[in-house]
């Protein structure tokens, strides 16, 4: 692993501070914690656009081809500094000094991966040999897009029996909406079904990114059709929301046109989304 001594800060993803290919650490505000982040996209290539996305040169796409003898060399290697060496000492601020969770995250779709299924056998694996038990659950945080694919589908079932959770991306619950936002228009419908089949197989959190277009809040009938799209994939189904702003400047063409709501207004949100009897999580 390369030496550093840069610290991990929440405003700084950056994913080449340990030196490696597929996994990096970052400091995560939702998690609240080191995170173990593992990359299946070093190419910045991803099916969706996200207008906020924070990757600098994402291109369309999906993940290269995966060395999983690589990602597991590095992921063992990785976890082995947190647990057994210095790394947390050096590279983290105090009080901050935890692992919080194990996620495939990244610079792209990593359920685009054809080696997706085995990856999460590798994560699960290391997570057991490393004596990981639920207080360090492993995370995918997913567009869901590709959730109708067999093989992502047994790579999530696999995460489920192994008390992992999912982190299923919804911004707007409209054709337009996700146009304008992730840079796709699926039916709404069909983005429920998804989820759905997400919910059926692993712990699902919906995870919500939320702030004013042109100056503009979410209207009334974005967050009504937003709402309508969990209704169908069925609330009870579902751990929870987690409803995030704006922390760090996105690298898109779109950032000019983004600006973050306040604290009160993702809270006033929030509480829409409480009434269906959903848990949510809040992150300005």
């Amino acid at each position: 692993m390369a030496s550093s001594d840069r610290q991990l800060t929440i405003r700084n993803h950056d994913r080449d501070l340990a030196g490696l290919t597929y996994v990096y650490p970052v400091l995560s505000r939702r998690a609240g914690g080191v995170s173990v982040g593992i990359n299946l996209n070093p190419n910045n290539a991803c099916n969706w656009h996200c207008a906020y996305c924070q990757v600098p040169g994402l291109v369309r796409g999906s993940a290269p081809r995966i060395d999983l003898a690589q990602l597991e060399a590095e992921l063992a290697g990785f976890l082995d500094a947190l647990v057994n060496g210095d790394y947390l000492q050096r590279h983290v601020p105090d009080g901050l000094r935890q692992v919080r969770d194990i996620a495939f995250s990244g610079n792209g779709e990593p359920t685009s991966a054809a080696e997706f299924a085995d990856a999460v056998a590798i994560a699960v694996r290391l997570h057991a040999h490393f004596g990981f038990g639920s207080e360090v659950p492993l995370r995918l945080i997913t567009n869901g897009s590709l959730m109708g694919q067999a093989a992502v589908r047994e790579g999530v079932r696999r995460l489920g029996e192994a008390g992992g959770e999912i982190w299923f991306k919804l911004d707007a619950g409209t054709r337009a909406g996700m146009r304008r936002i992730n840079g796709v228009g699926p039916d709404p419908e069909a983005v429920a079904r998804r989820l759905q089949a997400s919910a059926e197989r692993c712990t699902t959190w919906v995870q919500t990114c939320m702030f004013r277009w042109d100056g503009e809040a979410p209207s009334e009938a974005d967050i009504t059709a937003y709402l309508a799209v969990l209704e169908k994939a069925g609330v009870e189904r579902l751990a929870g929301v987690l409803l995030y702003g704006i922390a760090r400047p996105s690298m898109q063409p779109e950032a000019p046109r983004l600006s973050p709501l306040t604290a009160d207004e993702l809270e006033a949100i929030a509480e829409r989304i409480r009434k269906t009897g959903l848990t949510v999580r809040v992150s300005p």
